[in-house]
């Protein structure tokens, strides 16, 4: 089973309650049949994990985070996770971002989306669909 896995969707913030709605919704949209979900409460736990997908050639579709998370806020793990994969897709879903670094991820080009918490199951699969699309595994 897990030689079929070749992709992989990473989702960080660290209240699991967030994330195991996530697991629920996208468990809705992606094949986890080849795609592995991944939900970390630690965005250096997420970072390490980002590092072991890709020496195992695992092709990370998107990431979704957090702003406000200890250790690392989402803007610095976004921009660290955009200096190993540049073409990332990443969403940052969030109730108390800094408006100011989430505006500087936008003009860097670095920020696919963002969405309030709390956020519309909807609202977020019209975002993820194309992101999904283009990768062909929807």
């Amino acid at each position: 089973m897990i030689e079929d896995l070749k992709y992989a969707v990473i989702c960080v913030d660290d209240d699991p309650h967030i994330l195991q709605m996530l697991s629920f919704q996208l468990e809705k949209i992606i094949d986890t049949k080849c795609t592995l979900l991944e939900y970390f409460t630690s965005p250096q736990e997420a970072l390490d994990n980002f590092d072991e997908l890709l020496s195992e050639k695992i092709d990370v579709i998107f990431i979704i985070v957090d702003f406000q998370m200890p250790g690392m806020n989402g803007a610095q793990l976004i921009r660290a996770i955009k200096l190993k994969k540049p073409d990332l897709a990443c969403v940052m879903l969030s109730g108390q971002a800094n408006t100011v670094q989430v505006a500087e991820l936008e003009e860097d080009g670095l920020l696919t989306c963002f969405v309030h918490k709390p956020w519309d199951e909807a609202t977020l699969f019209k975002i993820l669909k194309p992101i999904l699309i283009n990768k062909t595994i929807e």
